[in-house]
């Protein structure tokens, strides 16, 4: 996935393509464990979208952690509404890949799924992440609420003093709330539970956090 070059640089709202009213129809379940990939979910459940590069190493990073309900690959931080896969490749949606995570949060920590996050990738890439070129790679954070923001921020700050220390420049990684997420398409659900062997860009620093 992406091994070429791609706009370097967000598009505008006015120039973003329009997509459609429609939602990418996506399975009922979730390929791994069988639980739902849509919502609406149990009101004691939280909700984070990770961005960090190719989604499809990103959501196994997650679907296997003890109390993550459910994941599902999806598109954030644009301006075009339900968009395909191709329209978030050609850089004009402003939609970067992400992971929808659904946890209990009496069974795992939003500082462990940080863990994982920040571990699992290289935030300070930018508009990149390895050999994946293009705005749809960088690395994000889209909270659900103030209180996840905050908890957020102080873990990049965190970060920032342990990849610092070992000679690495500063995050990339955006941090907004309550950001729109869009299902990916049926086929990139779950994608390397379904092709064992499917191409993984993903590669963390080695930095722990």
């Amino acid at each position: 996935m992406g091994l070429f070059s791609k706009p370097a640089t967000l598009p505008s709202k006015e120039n973003a393509l329009p997509g459609r009213p429609e939602p990418i129809p996506v399975p009922a379940q979730h390929f791994v464990h069988g639980r739902p990939l849509q919502g609406p979910f149990d009101a004691a459940l939280q909700q984070v979208q990770f961005g960090m590069g190719c989604f499809w190493g990103a959501e196994r990073k997650f679907w296997s952690l003890p109390g993550v309900v459910t994941t599902a690959a999806g598109y954030a931080g644009g301006h075009t509404p339900n968009p395909s896969y191709e329209e978030v490749c050609s850089g004009q949606t402003g939609h970067t890949e992400v992971v929808l995570v659904v946890w209990d949060p009496a069974e795992i920590s939003f500082e462990t799924l940080l863990t994982t996050f920040w571990e699992s990738h290289d935030p300070t890439q930018g508009m990149r992440q390895g050999n994946d070129l293009g705005t749809q790679y960088r690395s994000s954070i889209y909270t659900a609420n103030a209180h996840q923001t905050a908890i957020a921020k102080t873990s990049l700050q965190h970060f920032q003093q342990q990849l610092t220390s070992a000679g690495y420049p500063s995050i990339t990684t955006e941090i907004r709330e309550t950001v729109p997420f869009y299902y990916a398409e049926h086929y990139h659900q779950q994608y390397l539970a379904k092709v064992p062997n499917g191409y993984c860009g993903l590669g963390g620093t080695g930095v722990c956090y």
